[in-house]
């Protein structure tokens, strides 16, 4: 048995250390727009087919990233015994070609009997019963073990109420200048639910180098959109609000030994199929470099140890995106995220992540005349945050874990709640300008009577300390009742429990 062989690099103790750093220095006046809400549609998950860096260390690289966000032991026992798959037939599976899916369902609630749990996602709805994800997957994943070239590629399609988060602008999210907001739901079937295609790409390679052409889930961060590859129902606010879904373009990776995988691309940047940078009304500032181009660097780098039981993985992606934005002025500037993800399977039964994020957007306000931090560029917005996990293998079909979170909000730029409002065209029940630090504290279950059955219950703790007394509070009954509505809460209680099965 591996018992308590923990290292944590410098480099994660360095982030750590810093953005406890900027948490100690507030704004100095809330943002009274919510124009720099460029996310509202993330997603983060991992295929089989994705020849990308584990941060899981015992995982198999092709199969770590579908179910990145569970604990190593767990997500290894998947990938060995692997669930019954009722849509394969001999034909397809001759060819390398793989079909299968899951089904999602949950319900969960708050202490205050407010309609929306706050800012908690995917489960947002009160003590309402939602079908979060019907997900079907169709794939041919590469092989290149004869060291020869391969060919592959995935589609996925997501129908359920989860659908509005993981949206890319232009393809199943309408255009940006449309709704003068972005990640507005194009393919909904109803109020709650819709229809998204999150994943549409091909891929090439030959030895150990690989590229992947088209649209993928993105590499930045921990948990992830597909339900079978997280260990929670609900969802960090770091990966919410702090980190982008999806990209649209090419990345390429290269595994040079067992220990590193290098990776790099270049995409449209974040949640984004086909927009340009054009926003509602007139660009504020023209002359800003780069303010027609939205390419943007998608890249990192992973380590793993000899042994396989840690692993450390650098992500980022940077590139110009709309800032601020209101009814007649939108700004450009560079919109960059570095985030570090550290694992370690410190026995047999337990294991540590440890996840921090650092991002920030040049001109987060529509005309350059808004927020300023002390010794901060002016209209500089600026998020971070701390999350950490721990998993405990009680047998080999239950697994509890904990999850202990700080995300700040340095600018009021990015919580908005709820978001299943914004994302409807004309509905502007939602509140933003959240500038403070939120809190939670998760604790859940994974119980599996069998290979394609899951259940995970959860309770969770959020709470919101704002740097200005009197400003919006995000829990409580007023939450989704009108534009900029106070909840009136700075706390929340909240419990629930969702039903995976694989098929």
């Amino acid at each position: 048995m591996r018992f308590l062989r923990f290292t944590l690099p410098l480099s994660v103790a360095v982030g750590f250390v810093s953005s406890l750093t900027l948490a100690a220095e507030p704004v100095s006046s809330p943002l009274s727009q919510f124009g720099n809400y460029d996310s509202i549609a993330q997603a983060e998950a991992r295929s089989p087919s994705d020849r990308l860096p584990p941060v899981m260390a015992d995982v198999p690289q092709e199969d770590a990233y579908q179910m990145r966000a569970l604990p190593p032991q767990e997500a290894a026992e998947a990938v060995e015994e692997g669930p019954n798959r009722w849509l394969e037939t001999e034909y397809l599976k001759k060819r390398g070609i793989s079909t299968y899916g899951w089904l999602d369902v949950g319900i969960g609630g708050n202490n205050w009997g407010s309609t929306f749990n706050g800012p908690i996602t995917f489960n947002d709805r009160n003590w309402q019963a939602q079908m979060n994800q019907l997900y079907l997957v169709n794939e041919k994943v590469i092989d290149t073990a004869d060291g020869g070239w391969d060919w592959g590629g995935r589609v996925d399609l997501l129908y359920g109420t989860d659908s509005i988060y993981t949206t890319a602008r232009g393809l199943d999210a309408y255009l940006f200048p449309q709704f003068a907001a972005s990640g507005v739901s194009a393919w909904q079937s109803s109020k709650d639910y819709g229809l998204a295609l999150p994943q549409l790409y091909v891929e090439l390679a030959r030895d150990n180098v690989a590229v992947k052409l088209g649209h993928f889930y993105t590499i930045i961060g921990y948990e992830v959109v597909p339900a079978i590859g997280n260990f929670f129902y609900t969802h960090a606010y770091t990966m919410q609000y702090g980190e982008p879904f999806t990209h649209t373009g090419v990345l390429g990776t290269w595994t040079p030994n067992e220990q590193m995988v290098v990776y790099g691309g270049v995409t449209n940047g974040w949640d984004n199929w086909s927009d340009p940078l054009v926003g509602p009304g007139n660009l504020s500032n023209p002359g800003y470099p780069g303010s027609n181009s939205n390419a943007a660097f998608l890249g990192g780098i992973t380590f793993k140890n000899s042994d396989a039981t840690q692993s450390l993985t650098f992500t980022t992606t940077s590139g110009n995106e709309i800032g601020g934005f209101n009814a007649t002025d939108y700004a450009v500037g560079n919109r960059t995220v570095f985030s570090t993800v550290y694992s370690n399977e410190l026995s047999e039964k337990l294991t540590y992540v440890f996840q921090n994020d650092n991002g920030w957007q040049f001109n987060g306000l529509a005309n350059g005349t808004g927020f300023r931090t002390n010794g901060q560029t002016n209209d500089l917005a600026q998020w971070y945050g701390v999350n950490q996990y721990l998993f405990w293998n009680f047998s080999e079909t239950l697994v509890g874990g904990l999850r202990m979170e700080w995300f700040r909000d340095n600018n009021g730029t990015r919580v908005l709640d709820p978001i299943r409002n914004a994302c409807q065209p004309g509905n502007s029940n939602y509140t933003g300008g959240y500038q403070g630090n939120f809190w939670e504290m998760t604790w859940g279950l994974n119980y599996k009577p069998n290979k394609n059955w899951m259940v995970r219950p959860e309770v969770r703790y959020d709470w919101y300390t704002p740097d200005v007394a009197g400003s919006n509070l995000p829990y409580g009954s007023g939450i989704g009742t009108a534009f900029g509505a106070n909840g009136g809460q700075s706390g929340q209680f909240y419990s629930g429990c969702d039903l995976i099965y694989q098929f």
